[in-house]
């Protein structure tokens, strides 16, 4: 395989402007790829555009709240109009939400993290599906969490958002199944990432594996010779399963 196997690849990543959102657009850029990069933080989006620029790549710099509905129909149309397709869509952007009882979360906190982790990325698929119908090998992961199916106490907003998003991808990979689109989900695992050290303040960051590592998974999946579709890619236990294999 060429070095550059998405030369002339267009794909979207969110949540680009740090952690796994950030290296995975860096090495999408390596293999070739324009990034369209997403994110709310204006100086992390600089900071990646200088680091694709670097490896002699190309993005162009979406500051975008994804909970902007209207803004992500307008990114859809103009990706459309300069490009007419879109070859990939990594559903990155998450947020982790309040870790607290069920009882005690408050409507507006659950709102957002619905917003984020589920809404946006469903209204990225709604905006970007007639786009990703014209590549000839389009590819769309979102990136979901073991908290899916752990289900551990006070971990609820995120769980249950970690949870839809796989039901999202399961979807669209069936609605896609006589369609050139492939739809996966993927398991990071534990990643030294700021979200993770916010969610456990006393772990050792330098215990866990590298952000730069669950991109390199990601991309692999991204690539036009990665052939599955309705899975999830569990880096932990470094297996494939199917989504959701309990409603086949």
């Amino acid at each position: 395989m060429s070095d550059k196997p998405l030369d002339g690849k267009v794909m979207v990543v969110t949540g680009a402007s740090r952690g796994i959102g950030y290296c995975t657009a860096l090495q999408l850029a390596e293999k070739g790829a324009h990034i369209i990069a997403v994110a709310r933080t204006v100086g992390g989006l600089e900071d990646l555009d200088d680091a694709i620029k670097n490896i002699g790549g190309n993005t162009t710099l979406v500051p975008l709240d994804v909970k902007d509905g209207d803004g992500i129909d307008r990114l859809g149309a103009a990706i459309y109009e300069r490009w007419s397709k879109l070859d990939g869509f990594v559903g990155n952007g998450g947020m982790l939400g309040p870790t607290t009882p069920l009882a005690h979360v408050k409507p507006k906190e659950w709102d957002d993290v619905m917003a984020v982790n589920v809404t946006a990325n469903w209204r990225m698929i709604r905006s970007f599906d007639p786009i990703l119908r014209q590549a000839d090998a389009a590819r769309v992961l979102l990136v979901s969490s073991g908290a899916a199916w752990k289900c551990k106490p006070y971990w609820g907003p995120y769980s249950i958002s970690k949870a839809a998003v796989e039901a999202l991808a399961k979807t669209y990979a069936e609605e896609t199944r006589q369609t050139k689109i492939l739809v996966n989900a993927l398991n990071p695992g534990a990643t030294r990432t700021a979200m993770r050290a916010k969610a456990m303040p006393g772990e050792n960051p330098d215990d866990l594996p590298s952000a730069a590592s669950a991109a390199s998974v990601i991309v692999g999946a991204m690539l036009p010779d990665y052939t599955d579709s309705g899975k999830l890619i569990d880096i932990p236990d470094n297996k494939t399963y199917d989504l959701l294999p309990g409603y086949q």
